[in-house]
């Protein structure tokens, strides 16, 4: 915590030394300086009286602290919203495009100790009907190889090599892209694909985005790894669209092979398909825990510099749309924009300010000049104006961090959706700031004054632009091409599922949270200085662990235990040995593991550990080692840990 400025740091014997040095200055012929003359006799009374004076000045009140906080811009930072993705199902297939209107509500299930967490979806979705249009096989550096979608009699097809190996495909084309949809692919499958656990098949899912594959999320896998007949639900991305593979055009999505996981076997035999068809089930939009208010009538102007109206809701968080107020002068609704400060407005500008923490719109004031003329810091409205804001969030807050699945209640009609999830906890929600975290942000806000010059104020000021974000590190640029610019990484806030692990992809911020921070920082950069803001680099660690447990203790809750503990040990936001998240560059060690391993109550001997570097993106792991080095700024990020527990004699 930061120490309280101090308003004056001298003393009495400070301060007494201090005047009988401009003694010597101002009054040269007094040269007796004793504690019996009587003028430092005086000089001491006066040294007292000062002291506590300080001593008063050092201990301000909480409201005179606000106050001198108020004075220097300094304002409590609202709360920020909770997000989440909502999953919507469908009754059953559509043969027309349903649509979810944006402001849908859902929320959690009310009990007699909590009330419900309500959650308003962000955007509209369509869940459009589609069908497999295209069906193609192909093995590593090979070309596409059409296959029939429905075979003639028993006929049937390899969905890979034989045997298969890395990088084989089975590639299907919807008639069109499907984005934000859950795709329920059937299959019509013989037990060929001999040779894996069924649980874990080294399959991925990828969808085609314009740019590259994604990996999509697999919601259930009935066919054991395309062993048998049954349903695959995947996920695609909001970036899902149409592309030319082979020749057809058509929303491509794939099943990838991929190296299995360490202890399992791979393919010796490719599984064989009979016929495959596809139909959407569902959707997912984001959403918001604020609750959205329209059109509210805040009162009539006076016409007069520095009015204040205090809004109905408070406080407002951000997101949505920009906030603004409407006047209107008798011919039509004029918009006034919000700005951090007047001190940049002329005369005419339509601006206002919004504390959001307190819900209170305030139209620009008039200062009196010293030769007596007023100057105008934005537009007044006119006298009777009526003056409305059409739309702001209110809400937010920790209380929307609500863990997975806890979404179920759909409180708006929508016809042919049966029920509603979050598959993801949802999280972002940031309690208002308090008092005490004010005052420590005080000090640095002073020094910051609202420019970016040293790294820490680039750090400060990305806080500021988004609160809800966990970490941010202002690094210089590293190649020729950036050479005067600086890099600023993001990490934004993440919940982790009951087994506190986080998903790779709630550790890459949004592109509306790297673009408000960005365009925040872009209008108090120094002129000249190029500005990226990007999440850091993450080094995917893996360990592969073996414990003996002590006598009489449960195999299966240390294996849980030690899972938990791995997971949040590497853990780039609560990680780490200080427990504040893993430091930027610090390398990863086994040792390290023995020692977190060692600590739980159930384990006696820590037997083996090996740990691998993995790419997050990819999935491809690297050969054991006994450390990983990590670069200056990089974090880590736990991928797959795996532990096997034996009964102690």
């Amino acid at each position: 915590m930061l120490p309280s400025p101090n308003l004056d740091d001298r003393r009495f014997q400070d301060l007494v030394d201090d005047a009988k040095r401009m003694i010597a200055q101002r009054c040269p012929e007094w040269t007796d300086h004793n504690v019996s003359d009587p003028g430092v006799t005086l000089i001491e009374a006066f040294a007292f009286m000062t002291d506590e004076l300080f001593y008063r000045l050092n201990r301000v009140p909480d409201r005179l602290y606000i106050a001198f906080l108020e004075l220097l811009g300094v304002s409590l930072h609202p709360p920020t919203a909770a997000t989440v993705e909502l999953l919507l199902w469908l009754s059953a297939p559509q043969p027309n495009a349903v649509v979810v209107p944006r402001g849908t509500e859902a929320a959690t299930r009310r009990t007699d100790e909590d009330e419900a967490v309500s959650f308003t979806t962000a955007r509209e979705l369509v869940i459009p009907p589609r069908r497999l249009a295209h069906l193609r096989t192909s093995t590593r550096g090979g070309e596409p190889v059409p296959r029939p979608l429905r075979p003639r009699g028993d006929e049937d097809f390899p969905a890979f090599g034989e045997p298969p190996t890395p990088d084989d495909a089975l590639l299907l084309g919807l008639d069109d892209s499907a984005p934000s949809c859950a795709l329920a692919l059937r299959f019509d499958c013989e037990v060929r694909g001999v040779g894996v656990d069924p649980r874990y098949p080294p399959l991925v899912w990828e969808a085609w985005t314009g740019s590259g594959w994604t990996r999509c999320d697999v919601d259930k896998d009935e066919t054991g790894g395309l062993n048998r007949s049954g349903d695959v639900v995947v996920h695609l991305p909001h970036t899902h669209t149409a592309s030319v593979v082979g020749g057809a055009r058509a929303g491509w999505i794939r099943c990838r092979v991929v190296h299995p996981l360490e202890g399992y076997p791979p393919y010796s035999a490719s599984p064989r398909i009979r016929s495959v068809s596809a139909f959407t089930i569902g959707g997912s939009v984001p959403a918001v825990h604020a609750e959205t208010v329209h059109g509210e009538v805040l009162g009539t102007s006076e016409g007069v510099p520095g009015q204040a109206f205090p809004l109905a809701r408070r406080p407002v968080v951000p997101g949505g749309s920009p906030f603004t107020v409407e006047v209107t002068d008798g011919s039509g609704w004029q918009t006034w924009r919000e700005v951090d400060s007047f001190a940049n407005s002329g005369p005419e500008d339509r601006v206002v300010e919004l504390d959001r923490a307190e819900g209170v719109v305030r139209f620009p004031p008039a200062v009196r000049e010293a030769d007596g003329s007023l100057r105008s810091y934005g537009a007044v409205p006119p006298v009777g104006g009526t003056l409305r804001v059409p739309e702001y969030r209110t809400g937010g807050g920790p209380r929307g961090n609500v863990v997975a699945h806890e979404v179920s209640v759909l409180r708006s009609t929508i016809p042919f959706v049966v029920r509603v999830e979050n598959r993801r906890a949802a999280q972002g929600g940031v309690a208002l700031e308090t008092v005490d975290q004010a005052r420590e942000r005080g000090p640095l806000a002073l020094r910051t004054r609202d420019r970016a010059v040293t790294a820490e104020d680039y750090e400060q000021l990305s806080r500021r632009a988004a609160p809800g974000i966990a970490r941010v590190r202002c690094i210089p640029a590293t190649t020729a091409a950036e050479a005067g610019g600086v890099r600023v990484l993001v990490v934004p806030t993440a919940v982790p599922d009951d087994d506190d692990r986080l998903r790779f992809g709630d550790l890459v911020p949004d592109e509306g949270t790297l673009a408000t921070v960005a365009e925040y920082l872009d209008e108090r950069r120094p002129v000249g200085v190029r500005v990226a803001v990007e999440p850091p680099r993450y080094r995917g660690v893996t360990v592969v662990a073996r414990l003996t447990a002590r006598r009489r203790a449960a195999t299966d809750g240390l294996k849980r235990e030690a899972l938990r503990a791995l997971y949040r040990y590497f853990d780039p936001i609560r990680g780490g040995p200080d427990g504040d998240g893993w430091p930027f560059g610090r390398p990863v060690q086994a040792g390290e593991v023995h020692a977190v391993l060692q600590r739980l109550s159930g384990t006696e001997i820590v037997d083996d550990v090996l740990i691998f570097a993995a790419d997050p993106r990819t999935g491809e792991r690297g050969d054991p080692v006994q450390r990983i080095d990590l670069g200056k700024h990089d974090l880590v990020f736990s991928f797959g840990h795996q532990v096997r527990v034996t009964e102690g004699e």
